[in-house]
């Protein structure tokens, strides 16, 4: 099998969406980040996606002072590639969002191609006792908060880190006009291929998580850009996450996996650690004859600079 059949496993190990008190397992410690990144690694992870923690309370920080008490370590012990976040949180401004990638100067970052609501709201019904003052109102909170990414804001990051420092990107697709808008960005010359599409279902404000809607913006990124000129990759919004996953790949995607985007492993059962979800995906795939990428493959397939052309 060649490389470029092979299906590259991200994992994002932590995000700033779930809070403590939703999963015991959600890793928030610089330790606790750096244990589940290097173990779903091994388990198969080519790409980690990571996020910052307060190590106090637990919510998300863009402090650079805390990504460079993990992401090194992480660097020191995997092959993997190390993918920054520049969402960071709703709460964040974009001097936040971009203060350690720009430090860091990473292979790859993440990129949300829009602005958007972005909420999950409804789970504060699902929690009956808070573990610190800041979750409900946070996760609230949602409801009247926009996620921004205005064009000119999608501009400066490209420009910033892809330009300036050869970083790559997770384009994060969270609805159809996404993709029209990253079009629009290559016809600008503001994006070089190859392009690794992270498409996203079944987030309260972007397209929903129905088999029929992964087909709609397969069909339509190949329309666009041309298969054979883009990666697609696929993320699956907790009890969504493996289903589509396991589509995705027979339609010849990639897939994400991780305590971002899912807290459980099954129906009702917590996963106790991303490493989970990285071998249980790994295993359906197998089953499926399908191979993994390792970190080296998936660098060549998206055309990332090397682990050591990194400033950590």
């Amino acid at each position: 099998m060649s490389t470029t059949d092979k299906v590259i496993i991200s994992c994002a190990v932590t995000g700033s969406v779930h809070t403590p008190s939703m999963s015991p397992y959600l890793p928030l410690t610089p330790d606790q980040i750096t244990e589940q990144a290097i173990d779903a690694a091994n388990a198969g992870a080519a790409i980690l996606h990571l996020h910052a923690r307060d190590p106090i309370d637990g919510r998300p920080t863009p402090d650079p002072k805390v990504f460079d008490q993990f992401v090194p370590r992480i660097k020191a012990a995997t092959n993997a590639v190390i993918n920054i976040t520049t969402g960071g949180s709703t709460r964040m401004t974009m001097e936040e969002r971009l203060a350690y990638p720009i430090q860091a100067q990473p292979e790859m970052c993440s990129i949300n191609m829009g602005s958007m609501n972005f909420s999950i709201h409804p789970a504060a019904r699902k929690i009956q006792e808070w573990i610190h003052p800041w979750e409900k109102p946070y996760i609230e909170g949602m409801e009247d908060m926009i996620f921004r990414n205005t064009f000119k804001d999608i501009k400066y990051i490209l420009q910033t880190l892809g330009d300036g420092f050869g970083t790559k990107f997770e384009f994060e697709c969270y609805d159809v006009g996404h993709l029209y808008s990253l079009a629009h960005f290559m016809d600008e010359g503001l994006i070089k291929g190859p392009v690794f599409i992270q498409s996203i279902y079944g987030i309260l404000g972007g397209i929903g998580a129905d088999p029929e809607n992964l087909s709609i913006m397969r069909t339509t990124a190949d329309r666009l850009f041309g298969r054979e000129n883009y990666r697609f990759s696929v993320l699956g919004a907790g009890r969504h996450q493996m289903p589509l996953l396991t589509m995705a790949a027979i339609m010849g995607g990639n897939v994400r996996v991780g305590l971002e985007d899912s807290l459980f492993i099954g129906k009702g059962q917590l996963a106790h650690s991303c490493a989970d979800q990285v071998r249980k995906i790994r295993r359906i795939l197998e089953e499926l004859s399908m191979e993994i990428a390792t970190p080296e493959e998936a660098r060549i397939m998206l055309g990332l600079k090397g682990k050591d052309a990194v400033n950590f």
